[in-house]
């Protein structure tokens, strides 16, 4: 049975730290009875997996690394509607250009969550190779505590 809500991480653990959101969701998995209401799930390149990984639910939830121009390893929480207005698309990423073209086309066909946070991680390195870069996994800590606080809001 679907949960309300739903946690995805995306992403290519062989590009480095595009597999932040893969890291963070099999983190968040090991405390899953935290969250009885919430599925935790490992959407790797998403694709339109996530149209369905998302429909009926309350709230959808997605991590991912994302280009900002920020310094690697911050993160930001935005929703579908803040990304689309300033996207650029590196073409780094399997999933980059897709993501948002599946979420608008949930809500075209009337199975977008009523609520969407998009948490994006500025990567310092996408590039073929396993793991994530040490200034990445050093605010893992981080990370998670943003996610557990959504998750918290979202319980309430």
């Amino acid at each position: 049975m679907r949960r309300p809500i739903v946690v995805l991480g995306l992403g290519n653990p062989l590009m480095a730290d595009d597999g932040i959101g893969v890291e963070l969701v099999e983190r968040l998995a090991q405390e899953a009875g935290r969250y009885p209401a919430v599925d935790i799930i490992d959407a790797g390149t998403g694709g339109m997996s996530v149209l369905h990984m998302i429909e009926g639910r309350r709230k959808a939830i997605l991590i991912d690394s994302a280009h900002m121009g920020e310094t690697p390893g911050t993160i930001r929480r935005f929703t579908p509607e803040e990304v689309r207005s300033a996207k650029i698309l590196a073409h780094q990423s399997l999933h980059e250009a897709d993501l948002l073209r599946v979420l608008t086309l949930a809500e075209q066909l009337g199975q977008a969550p009523e609520t969407m946070v998009i948490f994006g991680i500025q990567p310092q390195v996408v590039e073929p190779r396993q793991g994530v870069s040490g200034i990445l996994l050093d605010r893992v800590d981080h990370y998670l505590t943003e996610i557990r606080s959504e998750l918290e809001r979202s319980a309430g």
